[in-house]
């Protein structure tokens, strides 16, 4: 519903312009660092959880250790699931600006 919205409200109506298709590439890479940045918190989640299910001591949280693994993977699938979506809609946005204009969407 809000994508729909979104769409609705603001439309590309003229050429895209090499500061457009500059801020549209910067997009893409703040795109790959944040899913880098979900891989790398998943992966020192899964540290602490290992740390914690060795610690022979405390075996009374050890449940603290399966939680964090399992946070860890529900983390990187937020990652991954928010990088798809967002590089499905770019990649919308390089569909239009690529797609050649008709002589009635030319101005006048």
């Amino acid at each position: 519903m809000w994508q729909k919205l979104f769409t609705d409200i603001f439309k590309n109506k003229e050429a895209i312009v090499l500061r457009d298709y500059l801020a549209l590439e910067r997009t893409k890479l703040a795109n790959e660092r944040t899913l880098l940045a979900y891989t790398r918190t998943s992966l020192y989640m899964i540290l602490g959880g290992i740390a914690f299910l060795q610690l022979k001591d405390f075996n009374s949280i050890s449940w603290l250790g399966y939680m964090t693994i399992i946070l860890s993977i529900v983390f990187i699938l937020i990652g991954i699931f928010r990088y798809i979506q967002i590089k499905k809609r770019l990649k919308k946005y390089y569909k239009h600006s690529i797609e050649p204009k008709t002589d009635s969407e030319k101005a006048p």
